[in-house]
């Protein structure tokens, strides 16, 4: 077999294997099975194809083949933004909508995702070359591993403490533990609320979680997630019936009001720790360098 036909190969299925791994549905349903799977195998199979025939021309001191990763790059841009647009479109007939930066989140990850399978297959196809095919699947399979450790992120049971809070009437007002959720005045709703509702507190353990909790994106991922699971009730044409998210100003705590159809607080629970802290949500004010203007 020629040098570079057994490069390319490697390369190539390494980095088709790493983009396997990545690919996964889920609860949220997305990619949707077959057809986006389909789609994302494809882009799979040609980003990994980049990356290993980049070492074939580079050895080849071709070096004008680099401008074709500036053509990917742009290509997977385009990706991102349909991912972008479809979900939005799909996210205006959710009952409990994802929100824009979760969508920007899940776009932001299938961008990604393909630059992972490109340097993927670039090293296992490099390490082909210096140390012939084990060496080759060796240092795929670490770049496999580097892969998705680098993919999973933060979920929010890193950031806030959970709590189980009851779910009250003061009057008209809805109250999770003591925070005021909203007004509802009619009885026959206010009955379904106190039979199927259920409440959260969440404490952020620092600082850095209590700027988080206050994006309305990260909240909103986390009233979607649980709906997704646990089901919700309600339906359209009923705006009493929406679970909700609020905050209490002067702790930072926030209280979720929650209406699933399955209602088990051990499972709300655990869904809610598994939720991931969105890239565009999460801060860090507590790295801030914060000092005193100087004297001038």
């Amino acid at each position: 077999m020629h040098e570079y036909t057994l490069i390319i190969l490697i390369g190539a299925l390494c980095g088709v294997a790493c983009r396997l791994n990545l690919l996964k549905t889920d609860y949220r349903q997305y990619p949707t099975y077959p057809h986006g799977v389909i789609i994302h195998i494809a882009l799979g199979v040609i980003a990994s194809g980049l990356g290993a025939v980049l070492v074939a021309t580079l050895l080849k001191r071709d070096y004008t083949a680099v401008t074709f990763l500036a053509l990917a790059a742009q290509q997977f841009r385009d990706v991102r933004n349909m991912e972008r647009q479809m979900l939005t479109n799909v996210d205006a007939l959710e009952l409990v909508p994802r929100g824009t930066t979760y969508i920007e989140g899940i776009a932001m990850a299938f961008e990604g995702r393909n630059y992972l399978v490109i340097g993927t297959a670039f090293f296992s196809a490099l390490a082909t070359h210096f140390f012939y095919w084990w060496g080759g699947i060796v240092i795929g399979l670490i770049c496999i591993w580097l892969s998705s450790w680098f993919m999973s992120g933060k979920t929010l049971a890193a950031i806030v403490n959970i709590k189980e809070a009851k779910v009250t009437f003061d009057g008209p007002n809805l109250f999770v533990d003591d925070i005021l959720i909203y007004n509802s005045g009619l009885k026959d709703t206010q009955q379904r609320i106190l039979k199927n509702g259920m409440g959260f507190i969440l404490e952020p353990k620092n600082a850095n979680g209590t700027v988080s909790l206050g994006n309305l994106g990260q909240r909103q991922a986390i009233l979607h997630d649980v709906s997704t699971i646990l089901g919700v009730y309600r339906d359209s044409g009923e705006p009493s019936l929406v679970p909700l998210s609020k905050r209490d100003l002067n702790s930072g705590r926030l209280a979720l009001f929650l209406l699933p159809m399955d209602r088990d607080p051990v499972k709300a629970r655990e869904i809610i720790e598994r939720v991931p802290v969105l890239e565009n949500s999460y801060r860090k004010p507590l790295k801030a360098d914060v000092k005193p203007d100087r004297q001038l």
